[in-house]
C-alpha cells in the first residue's frame, strides 16, 4: 500500500485537525495504533509539524468527511497527475583520469583472448565507447604503435567477476571471415620481459699486487742462495 509523504508528520496533522480514530490513521500513515495513541498524547512526535496532506495533495477532504462518518472506512490515498521521476540508468562505468590512459591496451587485450564478447559489452567492462574499440580493432587508434594488450583486472579497470560474467554472457558465435581477418591483423603483441644483460666472461686472472709480492719474494729466494 502506498503512504503518504512524512507519514509521521501526516499522522500528527491527522490527530489534530480531524476526528478520525486512531486505526484509520494507522492504517492510512502506516504506523501502528498505539503509536499514533502515543502522539495524541504528546507522548513521541512534539518537536514534528504538522504535515497537512489536503494542502499537499495527497488526500481529498470529501475523502476526510466519507471517514470520519463511518470508522470502519480507510482513507484512500490520492492518485497525483504529477509524473514520477525516472530512475536514471547506470551509464558506462567511471574510470578515473589515471587508469584511462590503459583502456587502450585493456580493450586490444579482450580483442585478442575473448572476440566473443560484443562491444557493447567491452563498452560496459571498461566504460569505452564504440569508436575507441573500433579504432583500436582497426589500427586507426591515434596511439596505435604504443598499444599492448594487457589484462583490465590487473589494469584495476575491472574486477575478475565482472569479465567472467560477461564471457558465460557472450554469445556463442562463429566469428564472420571480416572479423577473423581484423583479428589476424592485429600485431599487437604481448609484452615480453627484457632478457638480462650477458655478463663478460670471467678471467681467472692473479691480482697485480698478488703477483707483485710473488716476484719479490722469489728475487729475495734467490739472493739467499
Amino acid at each position: 500500500m502506498a503512504l503518504p509523504l512524512m507519514p509521521k508528520a501526516t499522522a500528527v496533522w491527522l490527530v489534530e485537525n480531524t476526528s478520525l480514530s486512531f486505526e484509520q490513521i494507522a492504517a492510512f500513515c502506516g504506523m501502528h495504533e498505539l503509536e499514533v495513541q502515543a502522539i495524541a498524547d504528546g507522548e513521541v512526535a512534539t518537536g514534528i509539524v504538522g504535515q497537512d496532506p489536503v494542502a499537499s495533495g495527497q488526500l481529498a477532504q470529501a475523502e476526510i468527511e466519507r471517514c470520519q462518518k463511518d470508522e470502519k472506512s480507510r482513507l484512500r490515498l490520492s492518485v497525483s497527475d504529477i509524473p514520477l521521476p525516472q530512475p536514471r540508468s547506470k551509464g558506462a562505468r567511471y574510470t578515473p583520469v589515471s587508469k584511462r590512459h590503459d583502456r587502450p591496451d585493456a580493450i586490444a587485450w579482450l580483442l585478442k583472448h575473448h572476440p566473443e564478447l560484443t562491444d557493447a559489452q567491452i563498452q560496459k567492462l571498461l566504460g569505452t565507447t564504440k569508436p575507441t574499440i573500433s579504432a583500436v580493432r582497426d589500427r586507426t587508434h591515434w596511439n596505435a604503435t604504443n598499444i599492448k594488450p594487457r589484462n583490465p583486472v590487473t589494469l584495476g579497470l575491472c574486477n575478475e567477476a565482472d569479465l567472467e560474467k560477461e564471457i558465460a554472457l557472450a554469445p556463442r558465435r562463429v566469428l564472420t571471415p571480416e572479423e577473423e581477418a581484423a583479428r589476424a591483423a592485429m600485431q599487437y603483441a604481448e609484452p615480453e620481459p627484457e632478457p638480462e644483460p650477458e655478463l663478460p666472461p670471467r678471467e681467472d686472472t692473479v691480482p697485480s699486487f698478488l703477483s707483485d709480492a710473488a716476484r719479490f719474494r722469489a728475487s729475495r729466494g734467490n739472493r739467499q742462495d
